[in-house]
């Protein structure tokens, strides 16, 4: 499993709503990505303290994104491919197979996309992102 969506390029998944949400669907086609907010369905309990994959020292859990955390919960913005029905075809997925979905949003670059000086543990860890897998590390 990628540990980030853009680590995730060209690994496709679908999501099947259930069929009574279908017209909250409308208009969405017309965004090439989407928000994904999800439960960490697979991850227990928490430490404040966790090393994350990109680094070797222990950061605050705020500050990384690690699976294990208070309040499990999941961000990942994925290409919407389309729709069929109460089906979403998207790429960029990092996130296992049957994980809940609490919510979809239209990802809109003026709101999501902000310059930014700087970013912290992150600074030149990121290059490989695209070869990073997901370890046992957060089981």
């Amino acid at each position: 499993m990628p540990i980030q969506a853009s680590g995730a390029k060209g690994i496709k998944g679908k999501i099947i709503l259930k069929e009574e949400f279908i017209s909250g669907l409308t208009d969405l086609d017309g965004f090439s990505h989407i928000l994904l907010i999800y439960h960490f369905h697979q991850s227990s309990g928490f430490d404040l303290m966790t090393t994350p994959f990109l680094d070797s020292k222990k950061r605050g859990v705020f500050a990384t994104r690690a699976p294990r955390r208070p309040n499990a919960i999941g961000i990942s913005v994925v290409r919407l491919l389309k729709i069929e029905n109460n089906m979403l075809h998207i790429a960029g997925v990092d996130m296992l197979d049957e994980t809940p979905l609490l919510d979809i949003k239209p990802y809109i670059p003026a709101f999501d996309v902000h310059p930014t000086e700087k970013d912290g543990w992150t600074t030149n860890k990121t290059d490989d992102l695209d070869q990073a897998k997901s370890d046992k590390r957060f089981e």
